[in-house]
């Protein structure tokens, strides 16, 4: 072909790259194919040294992110691929420039996930990119934010993808324009620091959407971006997506992922039906950061002591008649610390045995999703086996431990797993075996095997355990507890994509194991923190106040001291700083000043 044609020096390049490539890799890596290297090298305008570096950092980057086998048959891929949210247009800017087009108010970060949407963006980049022309004249990429909302927009999405595409993808990023930004985007969000920090100031622009055309031809942008271009067929489409034969049909490819259409607004899949019914879900009130920040320091320690104490006054909504049945006291670790019948969970009876479906555990409720925790408290020896029967009835990926098994010479959990790797041990109905131990700084986890003795299954269950909580009081810090937050959703998201049809509930998967000693303090901590920050990702706003109030109607007396709310802001704060959505805040010594002290 044509447009194939490579110069001596250039030929030259490919030998080159393909050689110092293999001394650099292992033997056992496949070898790189000549029309790979182009890629690579014509990105990096034939400078060999530097291409090896692109092709290292995008193999990195896909397995980093566990981009690899991409089969678009397979969900959920397939419902990215024909969601539209991103698509390469058939046009091309004045200079031959790829065209490729993330369209933020299809984006839901609540029913999908980064890998996700990473594999369908890679998968449609290969493809544009087997274009000589693209990979000579480079991409433009159009993030189009009109009409999207807070609760469209995922800044940690944002960032890898405009990563990949600057460092890490073989094809030169023209520009990039951010269409009709919102107030709400620009300020707090600063995504474009990512780009000035590494001088890139005049590949990032953002416009308002008739001045896209000042930029790239109208018959190369759709109608509501000010261009011409009528697409609707996302039925063809699909057929091409399923279609083997279609996707080698070179009539198809050049148009194989267009899935915008100018009269219709393709649906994300559909949620269930349970998630309306959190007791956690977006609405107007509460504050904004830095509403929170003011909050606080009008409020300073001693006003927020109060605003916990009226709280903490407020008695119990509902009934404790199955925690204080004679056969069940001895199952609770603490005689003050029992289960709402409304929400506690339900174990299946052994036989026809009545005393059998009582555990101290309630579900609690996440930021727009029913039963998302199952808050507990550190089992007893004769409560091992029931624990661990919840944990399989409830098909449990994940356990959250956030207390040590003895604090300050005192007892507050059972060590009710296998301590060290390679053993096993039995707790009736089950047999728990320790794969595998992963050390971090703040926290362990331990890889679990659970067989169930009874059908002969086995499961895999990780059990995070926080160590970083010191004995008295709350962390000074928040760094360390944001952290492990983000490792356990993380983790949980992997794990409930590989379970696949498997799994036919809640997207976000089965609910999270969550205990400390009593199950109210550190483990309602950690569950205000998790809704009160899913808030803040979705929709921009906080509610601590409510979020106690109403999560204390599920688990009663959940986050067990004022400090422990005190926290709660704190951490907000925290983590609004580390994610750019918050200037460093200076406190006066006056605003930690309290009674209580």
């Amino acid at each position: 072909m044509a447009e194939k044609q490579l110069t001596a020096q250039e030929e030259r390049a490919i030998e080159e790259f393909l050689a110092e490539l293999k001394n650099r890799e292992q033997p056992q890596v496949v070898a790189v194919p000549p029309d790979t290297a182009v890629k690579f090298l014509m990105a990096r305008k034939f400078d060999v040294s530097r291409a090896i570096d692109l092709f290292q950092a995008y193999r990195n980057t896909r397995l980093k992110e566990g981009i690899y086998n991409i089969n678009p048959d397979e969900e959920p891929l397939r419902s990215e691929l024909l969601s539209g949210k991103f698509t390469v247009l058939p046009g091309r800017d004045a200079n031959g420039a790829a065209l490729a087009l993330f369209t933020a108010r299809l984006h839901r970060p609540d029913v999908t996930t980064h890998k996700a949407v990473l594999q369908a963006i890679i998968y449609q980049l290969d493809k544009a990119i087997e274009r000589v022309e693209t990979q000579r004249n480079g991409l433009i990429f159009i993030y189009d934010m009109i009409n999207s909302t807070y609760g469209n927009f995922d800044y940690e999405l944002c960032v890898k993808i405009l990563n990949l595409l600057k460092g890490a993808f073989p094809a030169r990023l023209k520009c990039v324009f951010i269409v009709s930004s919102p107030l709400w985007f620009r300020a707090p969000f600063a995504v474009l620091r990512l780009f000035v920090r590494e001088k890139l100031r005049e590949r990032v622009r953002t416009v308002k959407a008739h001045e896209l055309v000042n930029h790239i031809p109208k018959d190369s942008l759709p109608e509501h971006l000010g261009g011409t271009l009528k697409i609707s067929h996302v039925a063809w489409i699909q057929a091409c997506v399923n279609s083997r034969q279609g996707q080698e049909n070179g009539d198809c490819m050049d148009h194989l992922f267009v899935i915008y259409s100018s009269e219709q607004n393709p649906k994300s899949r559909p949620l269930p039906a349970d998630m309306e019914v959190s007791i956690h879900m977006p609405e107007e009130g509460g504050m904004t950061v830095l509403g929170l920040v003011q909050h606080v320091k009008r409020m300073k320690k001693r006003g927020i002591f109060q605003e916990y104490e009226e709280i903490r006054k407020e008695s119990p909504v509902g009934i404790f008649d199955v925690s204080k049945k004679p056969y069940n006291q001895s199952k609770n670790r603490y005689s003050d610390v029992l289960c709402l019948d409304q929400s506690r969970v339900k174990l299946g009876l052994i036989g026809t045995d009545e005393t059998t479906d009582y555990i101290n555990a309630s579900f609690m409720d996440g930021y727009k999703r029913k039963n998302a925790y199952i808050a507990t408290q550190g089992p007893l020896p004769k409560t091992f086996d029931d624990f661990w029967r919840m944990v399989w009835e409830q098909r449990v990926l994940i356990i959250v431990m956030t207390t040590r098994v003895i604090e300050r010479g005192r007892i507050k959990c059972g060590q009710y797993w296998p301590l060290e790797a390679g053993r096993s041990e039995d707790s009736g109905h089950f047999i728990i075996r320790n794969i595998h131990i992963d050390l971090f700084q703040d926290f362990k986890l331990t890889h679990l095997d659970l067989y169930n003795k009874q059908t002969d299954e086995s499961r895999s269950v990780a059990h995070y355990q926080y160590m970083s909580w010191p004995d008295f009081g709350v962390p000074k810090s928040a760094s360390a507890m944001l952290d492990f937050r983000a490792q356990v959703k993380q983790h949980q998201a992997v794990a409930v994509q590989a379970m696949g049809s498997e799994w036919t509930g809640h997207p976000a998967g089965p609910p999270i194991v969550i205990h400390c000693s009593a199950g109210i303090g550190r483990t309602g901590t950690f569950c205000t923190l998790d809704i009160c920050l899913s808030r803040l990702e979705n929709i921009g706003t906080v509610d601590v106040l409510q979020t106690v109030k109403r999560m204390r109607t599920q688990r009663a007396f959940s986050i067990q001291t004022w400090d422990q709310y005190y926290f709660c802001y704190m951490a907000i704060i925290e983590y609004a700083q580390r994610k750019r959505l918050l200037a460093p805040v200076e406190w006066s010594d006056t605003e930690f000043e309290t009674d209580s002290e």
